[in-house]
């Protein structure tokens, strides 16, 4: 697939990717799982230019869930420090690009190194006016809408909501995800059909797209295909066609 074949009036403002297969593609090589995280560095470079060059509002990349601190302690203790490494290294392309870099989830569990070199990411692109880069990092849907429910919670106990103030917009105004449009496409590397805890309430109605590419080896022909498929689709959110068509 190629770029040309994206028709610019349907482009998605939103893409939110699940990036699986690493720890795969390292043991197919017979090399150890980290291995794969850092050759997919590769693939988040490419993917994220590919959206900045084609005018893609936010991407959101499923860098760690909360979960994975489950993981085998050596192999987190190497994304820690692999992540540090590459937002470092990555800062410059990122202000080259104009992008701004942002992240989700829970910052207070992340090595304080790892959180120091996020922030500073963070406020050194903060002004950037491109493509929006966001990280979900110690990111769970459950945990965000658990904690957004907390606080609507607290407001209710202080007098400062009514029960008939909360709603769909409430919630949407309180989960760590409310400065950005939901995503119309979510993509799956490694050919795993989950969505693995990752934005359950924020792709209600996005476009899923599946494919069996592991990550480390995705390229923007890849993302190129994705958005095509998403283009072929009829979005009719609860209507008929009929009523699309009028």
């Amino acid at each position: 697939m190629s770029k040309e074949s994206i028709n610019q009036s349907r482009l998605p403002k939103h893409i939110a990717i699940i990036m699986d297969g690493n720890g795969r593609w390292a043991k197919e090589k017979g090399k150890f799982r980290i291995f794969g995280h850092e050759s997919g560095v590769k693939a988040v470079r490419e993917v994220s230019e590919g959206c900045a060059e084609l005018g893609v509002e936010c991407l959101t990349l499923y860098a760690f869930s909360t979960e994975n601190w489950n993981r085998p302690k050596l192999e987190v203790n190497a994304l820690m420090t692999l992540l540090v490494r590459t937002i470092k290294s990555e800062t410059k392309t990122l202000m080259k690009n104009g992008i701004k870099l942002d992240a989700i989830g829970d910052r207070s569990n992340l090595p304080k190194d790892c959180r120091r070199e996020l922030e500073e990411a963070i406020e050194a692109t903060k002004d950037n006016s491109g493509m929006t880069l966001i990280l979900a990092l110690s990111y769970s849907a459950k945990w965000d809408i658990v904690n957004a429910t907390k606080i609507i919670a607290q407001k209710a106990v202080d007098g400062e909501i009514s029960l008939e103030e909360v709603n769909e917009e409430l919630i949407d105004k309180t989960l760590t995800t409310h400065k950005y449009p939901h995503p119309e496409l979510m993509i799956r590397t490694s050919g795993e059909l989950r969505i693995s805890n990752f934005l359950l309430w924020e792709i209600a109605y996005s476009e899923l797209y599946f494919t069996t590419v592991l990550w480390p080896d995705y390229r923007k022909e890849h993302l190129y295909e994705a958005i095509i498929d998403y283009q072929s689709r009829e979005r009719r959110f609860g209507k008929t066609s009929e009523q699309l068509a009028t």
